[in-house]
């Protein structure tokens, strides 16, 4: 079912820096469309100088709220009014919501988006370790996932030291461990699981360095990059044999909550709706 957009509808959108690259206003438009909901969903490109200017104005213009994405995240959890506790224990948000008293409700949904797309792709918390690149927000929501599914340790990649050393000292476990900023140095041959929570082999950009060729063959990639679906690093995962998982998956899974609190309607995830991406990707 569809409808076109009254002056009663609702309106949220996602904000990031660059922004045109997101799916969600496609994903989101979708849902839209299916539940005959009166909404519109937008792209809001936002400098990081500019943010809290934009997300003010934004509320003041009466929009319900906002999915964010890099490299917002963190400034996304400093303006919050108030945190839920996923957003508390990860540090970042990924969804401001507008209030009707004026407040501005952060969220984090990238933790329960990470493990469902996981479960979705029959994939389990594996039991080995697991090597993660980056320490931002998407990160910290990965570490948070994979700490409360009981990983036994977490090997973290980052070329700035001291925002590992932060995220390893808001982490509180001693199972996150800096492993430096080369790969190479790093033991993988026991390694379960590899995340990239970065934006190298995001489309027009610069690619992840990292060949998995050392991994042991029962290990499983995953990209939380979507554009484009395969990453450079998926690419050279399976032509090794490892079994990989999109970042598609995560997309979906982490937009259902935040669909629900903008527009009222709790969205499936399916394949069709996979399908329907999969068209305009």
């Amino acid at each position: 079912m569809s409808m076109m957009p009254t002056g009663a509808a609702r309106v949220a959108g996602v904000t990031g820096w660059p922004v045109e690259h997101s799916l969600s206003p496609r994903l989101h438009g979708y849902w839209l469309r299916k539940y005959g909901i009166d909404g519109i969903y937008a792209p809001f490109p936002i400098a990081p100088e500019n943010f809290e200017t934009g997300i003010r104005g934004l509320q003041a213009a009466g929009v319900s709220g906002v999915n964010v994405t890099v490299p917002h995240k963190r400034l996304a959890f400093e303006i919050a009014d108030t945190l839920d506790p996923a957003a508390k224990l990860v540090g970042a948000v990924n969804t401001l919501v507008f209030r009707d008293d004026g407040g501005i409700e952060g969220r984090n949904t990238d933790a329960p988006g990470f493990r469902l797309n996981l479960e979705a792709a029959g994939v389990d918390i594996p039991a080995g370790p697991a090597l993660l690149f980056g320490s931002g927000g998407a990160a910290r929501a990965v570490i948070q996932a994979l700490l409360s599914a009981g990983s036994p340790e977490i090997r973290m990649l980052n070329r700035n030291p001291g925002r590992a050393r932060e995220l390893l000292q808001d982490a509180g476990d001693d199972r996150l461990k800096f492993a430096g900023h080369d790969p190479e140095t790093v033991d993988i041959s026991d390694v379960s699981l590899v995340v990239n929570t970065t934006s190298l082999g995001m489309a027009g950009g610069p690619d992840l360095d990292f060949d998995p060729a050392r991994l042991p063959p029962e290990a499983v990639v995953h990209d939380i990059v979507y554009t484009p679906l395969e990453t450079g690093l998926l690419g050279r995962a399976k032509a090794r044999g490892l079994k990989t998982v999109d970042g598609l998956g995560m997309l979906l899974h982490q937009a259902a909550p935040a669909f629900e609190a903008f527009f009222g309607t709790r969205p499936e995830v399916d394949q069709a709706l996979r399908a329907h991406l999969l068209e305009v990707m």
